[in-house]
């Protein structure tokens, strides 16, 4: 097999102080024409790490101790620059894990899609357009012609990861590398983009390095895969050789790693809400012409009724888009919305400014993006003990007693204090982004997403962390979520929604078992077959 890419005794490190913290010890790697790879391995690993030093995409703090590189037989790891900006987004396309960190804020999403074309020589905007509009509709953005003004912010989680993979193959590459392309999408939309990925791999003689947790999607997606582990390849083989046989002890865990089937009951008081929501709606105003006038409206979230007892747990699952994360940010009163809101009988729907701010301690979110969501200019300590500077009259030392326990009970070591989230994969991000809502000690969690960017493995391990947290501190949470094998192991209750309705809800079990909608029994459908593959594979 002619390689593509060649991957030689490479070693990477971070530099900080005058130490070089090495996270990639001597790997080799081959890639075919025309083949798929994946690399699977838990958070912190080396994946994206690895896969980013292809375009040498890690910042100027990171240094390559020995290894070289060749993509085509040219060597990448020490070629100048003028030459790497001719293979990037044109031979190499790739798409990141985290799109919001990615994605330019102040640009609109068509011309970002469209600077790719530009920058390797696409001049007729006229044309440049019509192949934007191609693709954004390809990766399955709805009314994408109308959208191409919107910008990153006005886009849920799944619509931006959408825009990302339109940007890494307008340009139709060579090689395409795929850092967890599928983590933001909800189940449908997810088999959609498998889908898609392979139909362009084929059409356009692509080959693939696919960088993912989730097990489930290797045998659809990949021919080889390797598994890392702690900047090392543990394990090399052919999809169906490594799910038959596995050979190295934590493979085995990878495959083996599964969240339970139902969460373990608990003593809650039906009779005692903690959070109750009446009528909610979230509508975004269209405006156009020149005045900027409101022609029409978005409606995100249209009507939407629930509540949730003390201590228990509300799965919100639907399609991207369909209006869970608006929901979410507005019972935070992060966006404007009508309607009523009351948390420990409270009505937050009144409060403004100062009024709110003390009660914000009661409720905390964890957002999907953690990239998105942690200053780049603030170390870990500051990040996860800001709420308590500003909601406590702490000491020094006891704030930072708080803040050792707060990254502890997540599973980090506290050491990791003066470190800045650059410095973090994405999952060892999440849980940051965790521990600084814990730290709070809050009633009420609102979980956008906690586990997505996780592997199965730690997704395992946070699940038993937030059901343990919640049986010690009795915390209701609002669970959002695509992933239906999580919300099953998480929550009791489970809410459905779908074009900003909550078209179905009730016991999760249940739900599951016996969906009432069409709709709901499509979703679970989808997300058990990836499963149902894999185990054929």
């Amino acid at each position: 097999m002619t390689s593509l890419l060649r991957i030689e005794n490479v070693r990477i490190g971070f530099r900080r102080k005058e130490r070089l913290r090495q996270v990639v010890h001597g790997i080799d790697l081959r890639l075919g024409e025309h083949e798929s790879l994946a690399i699977v391995g838990e958070s912190g690993s080396g994946k994206t790490v690895t896969a980013a030093s292809i375009l040498r995409l890690l910042g100027p703090s990171a240094e390559y101790p020995s290894g070289k590189i060749y993509f085509r037989e040219q060597e990448l790891l020490r070629a100048p620059e003028r030459t790497l900006l001719g293979v990037r987004g044109k031979e190499i396309g790739m798409i990141f894990q985290e799109p919001m960190s990615s994605l330019n804020p102040l640009q609109n999403i068509g011309r970002q899609v469209a600077e790719s074309l530009f920058l390797h020589g696409g001049t007729d905007s006229k044309q440049n357009r019509i192949r934007v509009v191609e693709m954004l509709r390809r990766v399955g953005l709805r009314n994408a012609e109308t959208r191409l003004g919107a910008f990153p912010h006005q886009l849920s989680g799944g619509e931006r990861q959408r825009v990302m993979i339109a940007m890494a193959i307008v340009n139709r590459p060579r090689l395409l590398i795929a850092d967890e392309p599928t983590t933001a999408l909800d189940v449908t939309i997810q088999a959609q983009i498998l889908d898609l990925l392979l139909d362009l791999k084929r059409e356009l003689g692509m080959a693939m390095i696919f960088i993912t947790h989730d097990l489930s999607i290797v045998g659809r997606i990949a021919d080889r895969v390797v598994v890392m582990k702690e900047g090392k390849i543990v394990e090399e083989a052919e999809t169906k050789k490594l799910f038959a046989s596995p050979t190295h002890p934590y493979t085995r865990l990878l495959i083996e790693s599964e969240p339970a089937a139902a969460p373990p009951k608990r003593n809650t008081a039906p009779d005692e809400r903690l959070l109750e929501i009446r009528n909610l709606k979230v509508h975004f105003p269209v405006k156009r012409g020149i005045l900027k006038r409101t022609v029409d409206y978005i409606k995100a979230v249209d009507g939407v009724s629930l509540s949730i007892p003390r201590g228990g747990s509300f799965g919100l699952v639907g399609e991207s888009g369909s209006g869970k994360t608006s929901l979410g940010r507005a019972l935070l009163r992060l966006i404007p919305s009508s309607g009523e809101i009351f948390l420990k009988g409270e009505p937050l729907h009144d409060l403004k400014g100062d009024e709110l701010r003390p009660l914000r301690r009661w409720m905390q979110p964890v957002f999907q993006d953690p990239f998105g969501t942690l200053s780049p200019r603030m170390c870990v300590t500051d990040i996860v003990g800001e709420g308590l500077r500003v909601h406590e009259k702490l000491s020094i030392p006891e704030r930072q007693e708080r803040v050792a326990s707060a990254l502890e009970e997540v599973g980090l070591d506290p050491g990791i204090g003066e470190r800045y989230p650059h410095e973090f994969s994405g999952g060892q991000r999440q849980r940051i982004a965790l521990a600084r809502a814990l730290v709070l000690k809050p009633d009420l969690l609102v979980l956008d997403e906690p586990t997505s960017s996780l592997d199965r493995s730690i997704q395992f391990q946070v699940i038993e962390l937030l059901l343990n947290i919640q049986a010690e501190h009795g915390l209701t949470y609002l669970f959002i979520s695509h992933d239906l094998k999580v919300v099953r192991a998480l929550c009791r209750s489970l809410g459905v929604m779908k074009q900003g309705v909550l078209v179905e809800q009730g016991d999760a079990e249940q739900v599951m078992k016996e969906p009432q909608q069409e709709y709901t029994r499509r979703l679970l459908e989808t997300a058990f077959m990836l499963d149902q593959e894999r185990r054929a594979t």
